[in-house]
């Protein structure tokens, strides 16, 4: 027989993206290397600190230089070994890449850019981590969206109603909960399709939410108070990295303990084990004793509860009210964040930063004023960043994802 044709791989597409962005920096900067007075990007790091100038042209011909070596190699059999970490150093490189061009001829502070990116990238990276619980056991969970929007509308009222905004946060929480036992219930015991059993909770959770808003939160007015932000002691005043991950809200601490914590669960105890047999065989992990509806149960329930946390913050953490549709899709995005990361808790954290890192970049262009083709960048284009990245990567940049082999289908005894 002949042999089959592979098609374009993973690798093949990351090395053309760096040889594309590569090109085109040469093309745009190489003319303005012999300019008499270079232009200079001031990048700043902290609230006093340091601050770095650096010559726009040069320092992007560098970084597209590097671009095109690492493409190269990557495209050469037999150096994966350098071409892999060249690859990560690239991908690290898109960073000040983009900070050095937005603030030619300015002045821009990096270690706020990140801290932006870590906040932004908050509730994205918790609705990754409640579908790695879900998916993980074998339910598919695309109601993370409406999840989220119902903690959010739930935990505000039982803020509002009360004044005790960590009653919100609890009220949050158990709601997640509560509509993913609706999930559950429809997808495990009813083996309802698991895409429909989502998509109908995140039609509820629109109707059920704006209801809420209408009857209950409209005269609220402005907003109540946030969550309090502090500094943990002593970790706060650590220079550059002490700003961007120790001085935050407490949604925001806790998401970073969470992904920390689901990575040990999942692959340091017998719980984790036992989540990803009953997502992998289930059948294999019944005849061993384990009891895949309840585990089943218990993980979407989690993954609830941790989707609730992401809504309450956005109407408790971010704002201090509740709109309609106010998670805007982020539970979307957190899918692809969750796919991104190969259904990892450490991959789709970074998955969520990314695309954290493109809502903050969005605001960042507002603040620097950056023009594209003689004018600024419409405000437009700005806000779609976060979804067209989504696009991108689920299309072309992350390759074949492939999740637990149970996942969406139903278990029959």
């Amino acid at each position: 027989m002949p042999e089959r044709r592979r098609g374009i791989t993973r690798r093949q597409v990351i090395a053309g993206f760096f040889i594309l962005v590569g090109l085109l920096l040469l093309v745009a900067y190489v003319p303005q290397l012999g300019a008499e007075k270079p232009s200079l990007s001031k990048l700043s790091f902290g609230v006093p600190g340091p601050v770095l100038p650096l010559p726009t042209a040069l320092s992007e011909v560098v970084i597209a230089i590097i671009y095109l070596v690492s493409g190269a190699l990557a495209l050469v059999p037999r150096t994966e070994s350098i071409s892999t970490w060249l690859l990560w150093v690239s991908a690290v490189l898109l960073f000040p890449a983009i900070l050095i061009w937005a603030a030619e001829g300015k002045q821009t502070n990096a270690v706020i850019m990140v801290s932006e990116a870590l906040r932004l990238g908050t509730p994205i990276a918790l609705g990754a981590l409640a579908g790695i619980y879900a998916e993980r056991s074998g339910v598919v969970n695309i109601a993370i969206e409406g999840m989220m929007l119902t903690g959010a509308a739930f935990g505000f009222t039982a803020y509002a109603a009360t004044g005790n905004i960590w009653l919100g946060v609890v009220v949050a929480v158990l709601f997640g909960g509560l509509i993913a036992l609706i999930h559950g219930l429809l997808s495990i015991s009813l083996k309802v399709d698991q895409i429909i059993s989502g998509t109908v909770i995140n039609i509820l959770a629109i109707g059920v939410t704006g209801y809420m808003r209408r009857q209950f939160m409209v005269n609220e007015g402005s907003g109540l108070p946030r969550l309090p932000s502090f500094a943990i002691p002593g970790l706060a005043d650590i220079p550059i990295i002490g700003p961007m991950l120790f001085e935050g809200q407490p949604i925001f601490f806790v998401m970073l303990v969470l992904v920390v914590v689901t990575h040990i669960v999942f692959f340091y105890t017998r719980w984790g084990l036992r989540t990803r047999a009953v997502g992998e065989n289930p059948r294999a992990a019944d005849t061993v004793g384990i009891n895949v509806s309840r585990m089943r149960y218990i993980n979407v329930m989690i993954s609830g509860m941790i989707a609730g946390l992401g809504g309450a913050w956005f109407s408790l953490e971010t704002v201090g009210k509740f709109d309609d549709g106010m998670t805007a899709g982020k539970g979307f995005i957190a899918l692809a964040a969750m796919i991104f990361g190969k259904w990892m808790p450490f991959g789709s954290f970074g998955g969520a930063m990314l695309f954290g890192f493109s809502e903050a970049l969005g605001t960042r262009f507002q603040i620097l004023n950056v023009k594209l083709f003689g004018g600024p960048v419409p405000i437009q284009f700005l806000q779609m960043l976060p979804y067209v990245l989504t696009i991108v990567v689920l299309a072309g940049l992350i390759g074949r994802a492939v999740g637990p082999a149970a996942a969406g289908k139903p278990y029959e005894k």
